[in-house]
C-alpha cells in the first residue's frame, strides 16, 4: 500500500501539536512529516527559554495539549521531580515556560516511540519554496532536497519584530541593536551597569527585564512604547464569579459599551474586571469574524493596546518583580515616539518625543533590544518561503496585514482569492482570520479542528493503489 504524506512546515508549538493531532485523526496510510529549520523540535522560541523565571501566562490547569485530556499537562507537571523547578503545582500554578517546552517535547518523543510504520518523521531543514505544478506538492528544501506531499501546512510561528521607523536608522545595522529578544546573544557582553533601552512595554519586555535582573544587571532599564501601557497582573477569581451571560454585540461601539458596563457592575476591587474579559474568551473568534472589516480596523487602530494589556496578563510573581524594579527606579516606563539615535562613547543616545508634548528626552543606551512584538507585515518578511509564496500568487496577506489570508478552515487564499485545496496554515500566521490565536488553549483548539478537517479531506480522496 502506498502512503500519503502531510507535511507540517514548522515544529514549534503549533506545528508539533498539529502533527500529534493529525496522527490521531488521519487514516492509517497517512504519514506526517514535521519539518523544522532550527535544531530543537517541539518548543519554539516561547518555550525554548532556559530561564526558569520566564513563566507561562496561563495557569497550568488550562495548558493541556489535548481538549479531551484537560489535566494532561498538570499530571505531567506533578510527575516531574521537585528539582525541575515547580514544586507542588496546582491548576492555578504559573509554571516555567521551559517546563512546558519539555512537556511538548515529551509528547513528541512518546509519539515517535509508539508510532508504527514510520508514520511520523522529523526532518531538519528549511523549506524554501513549494511547487504546485504536479499532482503532489513539491516542497523544495535546502541542501538540494525535495519532499512530495498531498497536503502541506504552514506552522511558521512568529517573525522577529520590525524596527520602529526613525529618521536615520543607522543603529539598526550595528551590534548595539538586537532585533530578536529571544536570540541567545541578546544581552551578551553587556556590562552590568550599562543602560538598556527596550522597545515595547508588553509581555516580551517583562521577560527581558526578568532576564536582565536574573543576570545581575544593575544599570538603568528604559522601556518605551507609544502609550506606555503595561500588562495587568493575573489575580485570583473574584468572589462574585463571572457576569451574568448576555449577548455580545458585534458592532465595536456596542461591544465596548457592554464590556464597560459589565466592568462597572463588577465593582472596583482589584481584578474585579478580569472575569468580564475572560467571559469573552470562548467567543472572541466568533465576535471577530462577525465584526465588519471597518470595525476591526478601528479596533486595531484605537483599542488594541488596551485589549492587549487587559487580555494578556502577567503572572503574579513576574508582576511583583516588575513593580519592584519600577519602585527602585531601575526600570522606567516611557510613553512616546522614538525619533532617532545619535552615537555616544558607550553606545547611543535615543531621542524620545514624549506622548502629548513636543518635549524630547534623551535616553542613553549601550544596547537597544526590540521587544515590540512579532512582525506581521509579510511584504517586509524576507524568509525565502514567504517571498516565494507571495511572488507566485500562492498566498496573499490578509486585509488587515496581520498575517496570511486564510478561510475559516485555515486554507490559504491565493492572490486572486481562490481557495487552496492543498495548502493550509495554523497558528499566529492566521491572526487576521481568527485574531486570538496566540495562547495555548486557542491554538490547541485550532489544531484539533484543522486535523479533523484534513483527515476528512484525505478520506474523501481515493487512496493510492
Amino acid at each position: 500500500m502506498q502512503h500519503r504524506t502531510v507535511a507540517v512546515i514548522g515544529a514549534g508549538f503549533s506545528g508539533t501539536l498539529l502533527a500529534l493531532h493529525l496522527l490521531r485523526q488521519c487514516p492509517p496510510d497517512v504519514r506526517v512529516r514535521l519539518i523544522e529549520r532550527v535544531p530543537q523540535f517541539g518548543r519554539g522560541p516561547a518555550y525554548a527559554t532556559g530561564n526558569p523565571s520566564h513563566l507561562l501566562n496561563v495557569p497550568a490547569g488550562r495548558m493541556s495539549a489535548f481538549h479531551d485530556r484537560p489535566g494532561d499537562f498538570l499530571d505531567w507537571l506533578r510527575a516531574q521531580p521537585e528539582s525541575a523547578g515547580c514544586a507542588d503545582p496546582g491548576p492555578g500554578t504559573f509554571a516555567p515556560r521551559l517546563l512546558y517546552g519539555a512537556y511538548v517535547r515529551s509528547l513528541l518523543n512518546q509519539e515517535l516511540k509508539q508510532t508504527d510504520d514510520d508514520r511520523l518523521e522529523l526532518i531538519r531543514g528549511d523549506v524554501l519554496a513549494i511547487d504546485r505544478s504536479a499532482p503532489q506538492l513539491g516542497l523544495v528544501l535546502d541542501r538540494d532536497r525535495r519532499l512530495n506531499a498531498e497536503l502541506a501546512v504552514l506552522a511558521i510561528g512568529n517573525f522577529p519584530p520590525a524596527p520602529p521607523p526613525v529618521a536615520d536608522p543607522w543603529l539598526y545595522d550595528t551590534a548595539l541593536y538586537q532585533p530578536d529578544p529571544w536570540a541567545p546573544g541578546a544581552v551578551a557582553d553587556l556590562p552590568c551597569a550599562a543602560p538598556v533601552l527596550l522597545i515595547g512595554t508588553g509581555l516580551t519586555m517583562a521577560d527581558m527585564v526578568i532576564s536582565l535582573l536574573d543576570g545581575g544587571h544593575t544599570g538603568p532599564i528604559h522601556a518605551v512604547s507609544r502609550r506606555g501601557l503595561l500588562p495587568h497582573r493575573h489575580r485570583p477569581p473574584a468572589a462574585g464569579g463571572p457576569p451574568e451571560p448576555s449577548p455580545f454585540p458585534t458592532r465595536l461601539v456596542g461591544l465596548l459599551r457592554a464590556l464597560r458596563a459589565a466592568g462597572e457592575q463588577a465593582g472596583d476591587a482589584p481584578g474585579a474586571w478580569q472575569p468580564v474579559i475572560d467571559s469573552l474568551r470562548p467567543f472572541t473568534q466568533d465576535v471577530w469574524q462577525t465584526m465588519s472589516l471597518d470595525d476591526r480596523r478601528r479596533f486595531l487602530r484605537h483599542l488594541r493596546p488596551w485589549w492587549d494589556v487587559h487580555r494578556h496578563r502577567l503572572p503574579p510573581q513576574v508582576a511583583a518583580r516588575i513593580d519592584a524594579a519600577r519602585a527602585s527606579g531601575q526600570l522606567r516606563i516611557h510613553a512616546g515616539r522614538l525619533l532617532g539615535y545619535t552615537p555616544a562613547p558607550e553606545g547611543a543616545v535615543a531621542a524620545l518625543r514624549r506622548r502629548g508634548t513636543e518635549a524630547v528626552e534623551r535616553l542613553p543606551a549601550a544596547r537597544v533590544i526590540n521587544c515590540s512584538g512579532p512582525s506581521a507585515d509579510f511584504d517586509r518578511i524576507t524568509h525565502p518561503l514567504i517571498r516565494s509564496l507571495l511572488a507566485d500568487g500562492t498566498a496573499r496577506p490578509d486585509a488587515l496585514r496581520l498575517g496570511l489570508d486564510v478561510t475559516g478552515t485555515c486554507a490559504l487564499l491565493h492572490e486572486d482569492g481562490a481557495i487552496s485545496r492543498r495548502l493550509f496554515a495554523v497558528g499566529p500566521v492566521t491572526r487576521g482570520a481568527f485574531w486570538e490565536i496566540t495562547a495555548v488553549p486557542d491554538i490547541r483548539r485550532q489544531c484539533e479542528l484543522l486535523a479533523q478537517h484534513l483527515a476528512a479531506v484525505l478520506r474523501s480522496r481515493p487512496a493510492p493503489a
